[in-house]
């Protein structure tokens, strides 16, 4: 099995060497001991405490017996905790694998279903180590919502039955065959307890004001299972409990008994289960980690360990006559929330585990089963998410997601995700072919518009959508779609070669990789270009990307000069000495104006950006804005705010000025526009981040510098007078410099960008509002240089006191 395992694998427990790399490790020196952080020790104790009765809920509603639930429980966290690639993520029993444990034991007993348990934990061994992990996440996020909802439904109903004081059937259908009978046939003392449990686990979390803060600490599973356990002792009821048989009397598992091909089937879906399962688990848990404020950096996950890692596991727990593993998403999220900052979490819970296991079996056996199973029953609903529903339903997913559960309630786990896989291929392969072509006339320019991609079934459509265009007309085609195969290609490129010899003009839009695109300008103005030029002659080797908009790349030629000269600056082609010939001599420039300029930027923006965005912007414009932080940089054109952040409309809330400076309070001297910009983001739109934002070669740092004391006070002058405690900032030698992760700055004015936006954090700190929204932990402040030359992005951070601003790395952001 170490063989598999990925020889740089990222181990966050793992300790640098304290002597050189090619000299001997001294002799005679103790080993360390291997030290365990608070923040890991207080976080195992929070996992373990929702682990433990959750552990039990599972096992009871699979049927299995109750010690197979801590068994789990316990080598999730010491096995998969330990080998597993993913630092934070904690194993254990399942939700999501309770119906397929449930089926797996009524039909083949609990021995062969441990035996299957060690089956699927060998199958999932092979599978890491042919490093095909990534694949599983290939699978539809709507047919794993869809299966997790189906099992939640599954649990739900099920558990409903004990919640009821009676016994679940096994099946959806005979469950709720059987409901009204179960209510007419209430266990008054089953149900209070239940009732109570629920109470507890829906009002805990919502005890409002500091008391709440504190109490929350304290799970909620926990709190509503000792409650209710802590009741029914005090009220004196007579319920079925928690009845835990000696661990001498614990059953191991045995060789598998039954069908070869049933056998096979069950191993299959333990193995798909618990992998997705596990591996969705670790990449939400990485996300987690990114967007925490807290500790330190905590290791990405390397999937294919941590399939290794959940292989063993299963093969472990299976032997021991536990339930099958995988992560957990409730206890993973837990475990990030108190702040774990390695494995070692994992794994003290699972230590913790056997403790109860070995020491608390007395108080184990007092808990009632209907607590537990209306604590499951909970899980079980929550497992059915309405933020997934409505994902699923903004991708037009929702059939998949709906046949997946159905499927799922109806003929099992894997019979539901096969049908799930069954609809979306169909969904997919709909897509496809479902292409809308649409021709229409506006103003003399007619437009054909292709929504879908673009094949050799639709090209009949194309054709007839094409040839309702007249001989010499405007032509604009905008194609929406993202695939062209060769067929329409080949269609279009024949009907724009002859259209446009026979005097007419075409424009496409969409940027299909070579497909030709005509001049557009004189189409979107709404007339036709003019005679004396042939149009597209020049554009054939014109090839526009999206991206070329933030070159100031324009497809037009200039307009020709006077004298029959399309070429600025001289007749020969090339630019005179000074770059102006042609202005120098009196005669029209041969560039465009700025108002020409922004009206072509203004109709490209109406014909190609806005049909995109339109549904957005409306729904911002019903909701109003609001943004998620404030933007605060520097008036730069080359500084652009949604580019660098990948930001769209309603965002951020962005202010530019000169420097990107903030005025500390009471130095305004008339000029409090940055201050109501700071009050009004954080005290009205609630933002939840504040970013100083600084830039290599920064005018306005250059300006501080060369400043003159007697020099003129101008309008720029005096607002740059802000600035002047970042330049004594810099000049004070008792404060560490700031610096670039790496590198030293270049010179001094790159040294003076990068103090400035620690300085201007200072300031913002000093402002009332903020002050009081980071008291509250409502705001954080975040520092961040953008280097424009190398379009990189670096983030401040703190170590020893110093200043030093970090690179930003694709590699560094969650999936």
């Amino acid at each position: 099995m170490s063989a598999c395992v990925p020889a740089r694998a990222a181990d966050s427990d793992r300790t640098e060497r304290a002597h050189p790399p090619h000299s001997p490790p001294p002799t005679g020196s103790p080993r360390p001991r291997p030290r365990i952080a608070g923040a890991d020790l207080s976080a195992s104790v929070a996992v373990f405490l929702i682990a433990l009765p959750l552990s039990l809920g599972i096992a009871l509603a699979t049927g299995a017996p109750l010690q197979a639930g801590l068994v789990a429980a316990a080598v999730g966290g010491i096995v998969a905790g330990r080998i597993g690639g993913s630092p934070l993520q904690v194993s254990g029993p399942a939700a999501g694998l309770t119906v397929v444990t449930a089926d797996l034991i009524q039909h083949y007993g609990w021995r062969t279903t441990c035996a299957i348990t060690v089956l699927a934990g060998i199958s999932q061994l092979g599978l890491g180590c042919l490093r095909v992990a990534r694949g599983a996440l290939a699978v539809s996020p709507a047919i794993v919502h869809g299966m997790l909802a189906g099992i939640g439904v599954t649990i739900a109903v099920a558990q409903l039955h004990i919640v009821l004081g009676g016994t679940p059937q096994s099946s959806v259908p005979d469950n709720l065959l059987a409901l009204p009978a179960q209510l007419a046939n209430l266990h008054p003392a089953a149900l209070s307890v239940s009732l109570l449990t629920l109470a507890l686990l829906l009002l805990w979390p919502r005890i409002p004001g500091r008391p709440g803060r504190v109490l929350r600490t304290v799970p909620a599973a926990l709190v509503a299972v000792a409650g209710a356990t802590a009741a029914a002792a005090a009220a004196g009821l007579v319920l079925p409990k928690v009845d835990l048989p000696s661990w001498s009397n614990h059953a191991l598992a045995g060789l598998p008994e039954g069908p070869v091909l049933g056998l096979a089937a069950a191993v299959l879906t333990t193995t798909l289960v618990c992998s997705v399962q596990s591996l969705l688990g670790a990449v939400a848990v990485d996300k987690l980690v990114s967007g925490r404020p807290g500790p330190g950096p905590v290791g990405r996950s390397d999937l294919d360990r941590e399939l290794l890692g959940q292989g063993a596991a299963n093969i472990v727990s299976g032997s021991l006559g536990g339930l099958p593993v995988a992560g957990v998403a409730v206890r993973s999220s837990a475990n990030v929330k108190a702040g774990a900052v390695s494995r070692n979490s994992t794994m003290l819970h699972g230590v913790l585990v056997v403790i109860a296991a070995l020491l608390m079996v007395p108080l184990l056996e007092l808990i009632p089963l209907a607590s537990l199973a209306a604590l499951v029953m909970a899980v079980g609903i929550q497992m059915v998410s309405l933020h997934h529903i409505r994902t699923v339903t903004r991708h037009r997913e929702v059939l998949v997601y709906a046949m997946t559960t159905l499927g799922v309630v109806s003929l099992g786990v894997l019979e539901g995700v096969a049908l799930g896989i069954a609809v979306a291929v169909g969904v997919a392969l709909h897509r496809l072919t479902r292409t809308r072509i649409t021709h229409e006339e506006k103003e003399g320019v007619h437009h054909v518009h292709v929504r879908g991609q673009l094949t050799f079934l639709a090209v009949p459509r194309l054709s007839r959508a094409l040839h309702l265009v007249p001989q010499g007309a405007d032509v604009i085609v905008a194609l929406d779609g993202s695939f062209m195969d060769h067929a329409a290609y080949e269609t279009l490129q024949d009907w724009q070669s002859t259209h446009t010899a026979r005097g007419g003009t075409v424009a496409i839009t969409g940027r299909r990789a070579g497909v030709r695109i005509a001049e557009p300008a004189a189409l979107v103005s709404g007339h036709p270009p003019d005679g004396s030029e042939e149009a597209g002659a020049s554009d054939a080797d014109c090839r526009c990307r999206p991206w070329t908009a933030w070159r100031n790349h324009q497809c037009e030629r200039p307009r020709p000069l006077p004298g029959g000269d399309p070429r600025p600056g001289g007749t020969d082609g090339t630019e005179g000495a000074d770059g102006a010939d042609g202005a120098a001599a009196g005669e029209p420039a041969a560039v465009e104006t700025g108002g020409h300029e922004l009206r072509r930027g203004i109709s490209a923006f109406q014909r190609n950006t806005a049909p995109l965005v339109r549904g957005e912007l409306a729904r911002l414009a019903r909701e109003g804005q609001r943004p998620g932080q404030l933007f605060l940089t520097c008036a730069d054109s080359r500084v652009v705010t949604s580019m660098i952040t990948a930001s769209g409309p309603g965002d951020l809330f962005v202010v530019r000025n000169v420097g990107n400076l903030v005025p500390p309070p009471g130095t305004e001297s008339g000029d409090d526009s940055v201050a109501a910009a700071i009050e009004y983001a954080v005290e009205v739109l609630a933002v939840r981040s504040i970013t100083v934002c600084g830039h290599s070669g920064c005018g306005a740092m250059q300006a501080l510098l060369d400043t003159e004391p007697d020099g003129a006070r101008t309008p720029l002058r005096r607002w740059l007078r802000h600035g002047l405690p970042s330049l004594r900032r810099m000049d004070d030698g008792s404060l560490p410099p700031s610096r670039l992760a790496g590198r030293t700055p270049t010179d001094a004015v790159e040294q003076l960008c990068l103090t400035n936006v620690v300085q201007q954090l200072e300031h913002l700190r000093a402002h009332e509002s903020v002050a009081r929204a980071m008291k509250d932990g409502a705001l954080e402040l975040h520092g961040m240089y953008f280097h424009v030359g190398e379009a990189q992005a670096y983030l401040l951070t703190e170590r020893d006191e110093e200043k030093v601003f970090d690179r930003v790395r694709s590699t560094d952001l969650a999936m």
